[in-house]
């Protein structure tokens, strides 16, 4: 089931990284934190309660591989995973890599900007450029290890 005007309801092939039936992943393509990963549930559902055991387990073992494989290809400091829908409320999971360099380390993403030093600014830019240069490393990574989860059960219709 889509909801018309949903914005997770509409694929964006070009962002995904790898899909089945149930779900699908994605990059985030979010210049100031690179390899900002989304996994989206593909019918349009609020709350995780909304899903079966199975579906809700099924869930996060997806967001499960995509913290592992992150973790092993970008190395980041902390990986941060939030599911919130308060302005799209279509089921969905941000697994973010966060470093104590980024511009808002230790606060959420979405927090205010710091105003780092030079030296900070500095070092935040090589890391960026360094993760962004593992993003191929990590996307095949991640359609690899995604590849080896098992489709489970679709909801009855209501």
């Amino acid at each position: 089931m889509r909801s018309a005007d949903c914005p997770l309801c509409t694929r964006d092939v070009q962002a995904e990284l790898w899909s089945n039936s149930q779900l699908r992943v994605i990059d985030a393509n979010e210049p100031e934190f690179p390899g900002l990963t989304r996994v989206i549930w593909h019918d349009h559902v609020r709350e995780m309660t909304d899903l079966t055991e199975p579906q809700r387990h099924y869930v996060m073992t997806a967001v499960w591989a995509v913290e592992s494989v992150m973790r092993q290809h970008l190395a980041p400091t902390k990986v941060n995973l939030a599911q919130f829908g308060n302005i799209v409320p279509h089921l969905h999971w941000h697994v973010i890599p966060r470093w104590t360099n980024d511009t808002r380390f230790p606060d959420a993403i979405w927090a205010s900007r710091r105003d780092p030093s030079p030296r900070q600014a500095d070092a935040w830019a090589q890391q960026r450029s360094q993760t962004e240069l593992a993003l191929p490393g990590y996307h095949a990574a991640l359609r690899e290890a995604l590849a080896t989860l098992p489709e489970t059960p679709r909801a009855p219709a209501p």
